[in-house]
């Protein structure tokens, strides 16, 4: 796991999605010309592994903002890992919290695809 993740940082710490082929493009823009709520989100890793946060917000606000929580998620399964423990963050096991992380997630994707100035912040550029 740590060589897979290592070698994901590597990739996207020395090549930038926006100038290289090999990475994947978004199959749901690629088909109906939307962007879908993780349109943006290889940009943005690239510019957060090089400290650019700003600019990794203006590929993909909703994954930079939910960077905490997976990071923490993370952590607390590779520490329940590492020293055979159970612990749990009940904020995952909350239905309010996921339905409502899902509302925003759906409220984020139909936001980003209005073509008025107002938001177009939201949809990444190229």
């Amino acid at each position: 796991m740590a060589l897979f993740l290592g070698g994901g940082f590597l990739l996207f710490f020395f090549f930038n999605p926006a100038e290289h082929s090999f990475f994947l493009p978004c199959p749901f823009k690629l088909i109906t010309g939307y962007h879908c709520p993780g349109c943006g989100s290889q940009r943005a890793l690239h510019q957060l592994f090089h400290g650019d946060i700003s600019g990794a917000f203006g590929y993909n606000p909703l994954m930079v903002l939910s960077l905490p929580l997976i990071v923490g998620g993370f952590g607390i399964m590779a520490y329940n890992f590492l020293f055979d423990t159970s612990h749990r963050l009940q904020l995952f096991y909350s239905n309010t919290f996921i339905y409502l992380y899902f509302g925003v997630a759906v409220l984020y994707w139909i936001v980003r695809n209005i073509p008025f100035p107002p938001f177009s912040y939201l949809a990444p550029s190229g």
